[in-house]
């Protein structure tokens, strides 16, 4: 299903209509939203783990000339977004008209304070490898998401706390560091300007005072991040400068 919306990018970017992509299969209880665009932030929704995905492409005037991959990994809440079978029957009547969110949440701070194992994360998801391939090194995760799954049975040898967040309180963060060479906390913004987050029930009237309920739509939702996390240097957080 192909979805006309706005997309609000990080700090310092415009906003501009998208079309946003969402694909969703049953099979594996995948659902993913994409923007195919100048920025990607394509993200899958798989049991109890939601991948954020962000492609950013280099500046050339700062000696970059390739793009940077970035992946977030978090724990998605049951009352988040509708269930996969829901999302994978959505259809719409108008495609060309303009979706806004009926709700505008607010914006979810996160700490990514632990790093995640492409090779070893195939037993948090089976998407992540596919997802955050190009990440490599840049895949980050919260801790208390890390402890939330290490309950769960998942092996703890596919996490690795960064003492740079916990133990090194003196690092700046990077729009208040000058120098490009320096480490700093990173943050990246991004914002969903639509997505379904819960279903509608209309009563039927079929003669009794009572009536029964029945699925009837979708509310529709946006809702923004912020994720701060640590980079060796500041080269590799160009977008997050003092304005």
């Amino acid at each position: 299903m192909r979805v006309l919306l706005r997309s609000s990018l990080f700090r310092g970017m415009c906003e501009k209509w998208r079309r946003g992509v969402w694909d969703c299969r049953e099979v594996g209880a995948l659902c993913c939203l994409s923007y195919p665009s100048y920025f990607g932030s394509p993200f899958p929704l798989t049991l109890e783990v939601k991948i954020f995905r962000a492609l950013i492409l280099g500046e050339l005037e700062r000696g970059q000339n390739q793009y940077q991959a970035l992946c977030f990994i978090s724990r998605l809440s049951r009352n988040e977004i509708i269930p996969s079978e829901s999302m994978a029957r959505l259809r719409q009547k108008n495609p060309h008209v303009i979706r806004l969110a009926e709700e505008r949440k607010g914006l979810e701070q996160l700490t990514m304070s632990a790093a995640v194992n492409l090779s070893r994360a195939g037993q948090l998801s089976s998407h992540i490898h596919n997802m955050c391939s190009e990440a490599q090194e840049a895949i980050y995760t919260r801790e208390a998401d890390v402890k939330h799954w290490l309950e769960k049975g998942v092996d703890g040898s596919i996490f690795e706390v960064l003492a740079q967040t916990t133990e090194a309180p003196s690092f700046q963060a990077c729009h208040s560091t000058k120098d490009l060479w320096q480490p700093c906390l990173c943050t990246f913004g991004l914002r969903l300007e639509w997505y379904p987050c819960l279903l509608k029930y209309c009563r039927s009237r079929d003669g009794t005072a009572k009536g029964t309920t029945y699925k009837c739509g979708i509310r529709s939702c946006s809702k923004g991040y912020h994720f701060t996390y640590y980079v060796p240097q500041k080269q590799l957080c160009l977008w997050d400068e003092e304005t």
